[in-house]
């Protein structure tokens, strides 16, 4: 049975909710870092509201966007909360975008405020006045910057905004097969019901029940890291165990203090590759889950096998927050994402947009509070991915079998996901195709044996012009973000098309598509 839709406070800003979470033992701990610091809940409270008059005494007008990249820090956490408490709009940034990117987010967003780590500040501060940006301030992961600086003035109470469930309150940019990002406006009340749903779906536990603790080991610049892990334990008063970065050896250090994991794909790979994962190191923990990619079965099956724990696969979007759920209690079928959430409606239509049954295969559809209300600035755009009847479309393909498991499997935008991250091939290919001696480009993503998959280029050079692979990826990494760039390129005399001249990327995949290891 599963728990019911809950109803939204008269304040449905998320960070109330979240601080009426709060132990009662202000002083117990909140945050253990893997540095050995340590932070109480009335540090976090304290801690954001400084943040959060700061915020204030800037001015700034209703609906203001607060632009972050930085380092993984329990302060660029305080500094998330801060902007929602303080009713401003929060834009987490990829660590890993280099200044064509930024320039982009920073030109497109018009943020009032730029917040980047102190080695970044000279480029970073220059788009974000190019742009008009008025302030930009530094936060590094070691307790020091000029927004800490500024903020230590400030008063430690406040009170937090009043807001509706439709206020905005995260943008957070996602890519399509144009290449160009698009902002998904997510409200309070899109993260506020997601959170208080799977707080119940996944059968958090409060301290009368034990407690649950959370390894938390992702980034928190996206959906996974900064919404599903850190909203579900702190709206449920649970402790945190931090990691700066991802080490999987001292993750399964934690285990035993841990009651609850979340992770990419990639991160139960390489935790499998450790000797130290064994059933007994896991004995003490709840649950491990899974997301942001597919989770191949050998991974699904070894788990199994090493420490005697099924992992929970779901599924969700930057735009959708989680739509789907393997349960908690129950069957959780590895190769499937599980069912809808409570509250969330989802189909899988066919070409002409008839609702399929009996598992057939078509594209997937879904409605809800969770589902975000459209694209920064993109009318147009958004209307085109909804249906007349309201209903998102996912952009993904997948089928429903009789008892609800929905299973994932394509992706009707040619997107690839590599370790987690999105990687849109139209970007690549647009960098490929601006290079010297390029006629044309194609990138398809192929297994990969730890990342899931990853992309390769399969390039085409001007007649007469001599290109080099190895050359063509370093420019890449000159460009973009690390984890866009492809892990193998390829020079051809031409690409494979159909009778209407598209290029067929599925011959491509079949052509090279045996499993990569490096």
């Amino acid at each position: 049975m599963q728990p019911p839709t809950p109803t939204m406070p008269a304040n449905a800003n998320i960070y109330q909710a979240l601080r009426n979470a709060f132990p009662a033992d202000q002083g117990s701990t909140a945050i253990e870092t893997d540095s050995g610091l340590f932070y109480t809940w009335r540090d976090l409270e304290r801690g954001s509201a400084m943040l959060a008059n700061f915020l204030q005494s800037l001015d700034l007008p209703a609906g203001s966007r607060i632009a972050v990249q930085v380092d993984k820090s329990v302060e660029a956490l305080m500094l998330y909360l801060a902007t929602l408490r303080a009713g401003l709009v929060y834009l987490p940034l990829n660590t890993a975008y280099q200044s064509a990117e930024m320039a982009y987010f920073i030109s497109d967003a018009e943020p009032a405020v730029v917040v980047c780590s102190a080695q970044n500040f000279g480029w970073v501060s220059k788009l974000g006045f190019q742009a008009g940006t008025p302030w930009v301030f530094t936060l590094n992961d070691d307790r020091t910057g000029s927004l800490l600086n500024r903020a230590a003035h400030a008063s430690d109470q406040h009170t937090p905004a009043i807001k509706q469930p439709d206020d905005l309150a995260v943008i957070i940019y996602t890519s399509g097969t144009t290449g160009r990002s698009k902002g998904a406006m997510l409200s309070h009340g899109n993260m506020l019901s997601n959170a208080l749903v799977l707080k119940d779906y996944w059968g958090w536990r409060q301290a009368e029940q034990g407690g649950d603790v959370l390894i938390h080991a992702l980034p928190i610049f996206h959906v996974h890291g900064l919404f599903v892990a850190i909203h579900g334990a702190l709206i449920n008063g649970s402790m945190m165990i931090w990691c700066s970065k991802f080490d999987p050896k001292y993750v399964i250090q934690a285990l035993p203090r841990a009651t609850v994991f979340m992770g990419v794909p990639t991160l139960y790979v390489r935790l499998l590759a450790e000797p130290g994962l064994t059933a007994k190191a896991c004995q003490h923990m709840r649950l491990f889950i899974s997301g942001s990619a597919p989770l191949l079965m050998d991974t699904f099956t070894s788990w199994q096998n090493r420490t005697g724990h099924t992992i929970l696969e779901r599924y969700g979007m930057s735009e959708t927050v989680m739509l789907t759920s393997n349960p908690y209690w129950g069957e959780r079928r590895g190769g499937t994402v599980g069912a809808p959430l409570p509250g969330v409606d989802l189909r899988i239509v066919d070409e002409q947009g008839q609702t399929v049954i009996g598992g057939e295969i078509g594209d997937i559809q879904v409605k809800g509070p969770n589902v975000f209300a459209g694209y920064w600035r993109l009318p147009e755009k958004t209307a085109q991915e909804f249906t007349a009847d309201g209903f998102f479309k996912t952009g993904d393909v997948g089928r429903q079998d009789s008892d609800g498991y929905v299973t994932i499997v394509g992706r009707s935008k040619d997107l690839i996901i590599s370790g987690g991250y999105n990687v849109y091939p139209a970007e690549l290919e647009s960098f490929i195709n601006d290079l010297p001696g390029v006629l044309e480009s194609a990138v398809v993503g192929v297994p990969h044996v730890d990342f899931g998959e990853v992309g390769l280029a399969v390039v085409v050079p001007r007649p007469g012009a001599q290109l080099d692979a190895a050359q063509i990826l370093a420019s890449l990494k000159a460009a973009v973000a690390n984890y866009k760039v492809p892990k193998q390129c390829v020079v051809v005399p031409d690409l494979p098309r159909n009778a209407m001249g598209k290029v067929q990327k599925n011959l491509l995949r079949e052509c090279y598509g045996a499993p990569q290891n490096r």
